[in-house]
């Protein structure tokens, strides 16, 4: 059984749900495809390459902040060709314990030229599919590509 034990003069953290949505977007609908792909810089300035994501609003569905979100991050607007799954995890942050759940979607590229114009990102590249695993910081990311090309499939 766990422990419930509190430091004594520390007030238990708060407890937080945040909601985010984003994904991969393709050039075309491809194994051979390349993928967008974004890099952030850590606190120790190293670049961490990973998908493009963010908090969804009270008036979206996932769906359509991930749309939102990956433009927003890689300048490329995407059509949606399905779900490839959700990540967990939890975080501390000031007096709050976050639970964050992240939608992730497969998505056609509609329109648009990578940029890095948005303020988090530090760079985007246009990535093949088969290398875009290798390059993702974050294994729980590096799963969601074994999705891919059933998602591929049932969109040709």
């Amino acid at each position: 059984m766990p422990s419930t034990r509190r430091t004594p003069g520390r007030r238990p953290l708060r407890r937080v749900e945040e909601t985010s949505a984003g994904g991969l977007v393709l050039d075309t609908v491809s194994t051979r495809a390349n993928a967008a792909l974004i890099a952030r810089r850590d606190r120790h300035g190293h670049l961490l390459w990973s998908l493009p994501k963010g908090h969804v609003e009270a008036d979206e569905t996932t769906e359509e902040a991930a749309v939102r979100e990956v433009a927003e991050e890689t300048g490329v607007t995407g059509a949606v060709l399905g779900p490839l799954g959700t990540i967990d995890f939890w975080f501390v942050t000031g007096q709050a314990r976050v639970h964050k759940t992240v939608h992730h979607f497969l998505l056609l590229r509609m329109s648009g030229e990578l940029s890095d114009d948005d303020i988090e990102v530090a760079e985007v590249a246009w990535v093949p599919l088969p290398e875009a695993a290798a390059r993702l910081a974050y294994a729980d990311e590096r799963r969601l590509l074994d999705g891919v090309p059933t998602i591929l499939a049932d969109a040709s």
